[in-house]
């Protein structure tokens, strides 16, 4: 058995003539949290699509829990135990933070049952609502769980997509950019919120450019580099790291301090494949 609760093995994926993944390997431990980490075209997304169904895979393996989960769609990888959130989360107008918890609930589901009543159903719903209430609570979102979700800051809408993916209890978090256009005090809370998952026993998968962030809160990261990995190592390593700064600034980059190389990781945003 693998003491590894994720693991990829030579993952390989192309849009055409494009080959965005190209034998990508590395494992994730329970109780980790990894960071993804890459600047724009280097794959960071479109892996993290390739594990949670998004997108298929072109060759190698996704081993959750040693069993491959590679080729299931999105909402069968969520019933295997993983959840994601997403870059920019769309949130409807019509409903508030609280029902959008709720319909994210994957426990009490069911027409028929919800027709007819049945006490499983009821009980279902009962832990549903008191779980999306628990979140709620602990992602800080409390006093607007009645407020439009559309109509909630952006710090907040990363939240309740944390929230939406914990309503599935999963035994893996993948985040995409948690923090990007985020407030810099509501990023203080993710981080804490996320620090108290990972001591509860979550394990995570982080894709961010925030420097300060990654180094806060992940024990490891992964660098890609035009869909293969350069780096697999400690977060204070990455500044130091010869292949990662050619990644970022280019093999003829001039001499940089760490504050420079930080600075100019830090600035990699916007759109990635």
């Amino acid at each position: 058995m693998s003491q590894c609760i994720l693991e990829l093995k030579s993952v390989s994926k192309a849009f055409g003539g494009n080959r965005v993944l190209q034998d990508v390997s590395f494992a994730v431990k329970p109780g980790e949290i990894v960071g993804l980490l890459g600047p724009n075209g280097s794959g960071k997304s479109t892996l993290l699509n390739t594990i949670t169904g998004f997108e298929s895979v072109d060759g190698g393996e996704v081993i959750f829990k040693n069993q491959a989960i590679q080729g299931l769609a999105a909402h069968q990888v969520v019933q295997k135990g993983i959840a994601r959130t997403f870059q920019l989360p769309v949130m409807p107008e019509k409903m508030s933070v609280f029902e959008v918890a709720m319909a994210a609930s994957t426990s009490h589901h069911g027409f028929w049952s919800t027709i007819l009543g049945t006490s499983s159903a009821r009980k279902a719903e009962q832990e549903a609502r008191d779980l999306a209430a628990s979140l709620i609570d602990q992602l800080l979102l409390t006093r607007v769980q009645d407020s439009s979700a559309a109509a909630i800051s952006g710090g907040q809408k990363k939240l309740l997509g944390i929230v939406c993916a914990l309503m599935a209890n999963p035994g893996m978090l993948m985040l995409d950019e948690p923090t990007a256009g985020v407030h810099p005090n509501l990023r203080a809370d993710i981080i804490k919120v996320l620090q108290q998952l990972n001591q509860a026993g979550m394990t995570m998968v982080v894709v961010e450019h925030d420097m300060h962030f990654i180094r806060e809160l992940c024990h490891r990261c992964v660098v890609l580099d035009r869909g293969h990995i350069v780096a697999d190592c400690h977060p204070d390593e990455l500044s130091s790291n010869e292949k990662v700064l050619d990644a970022y600034l280019g093999s003829a980059r001039p001499r940089v301090s760490l504050e420079d190389t930080d600075t100019n990781m830090a600035k990699v945003d916007g759109a990635v494949i």
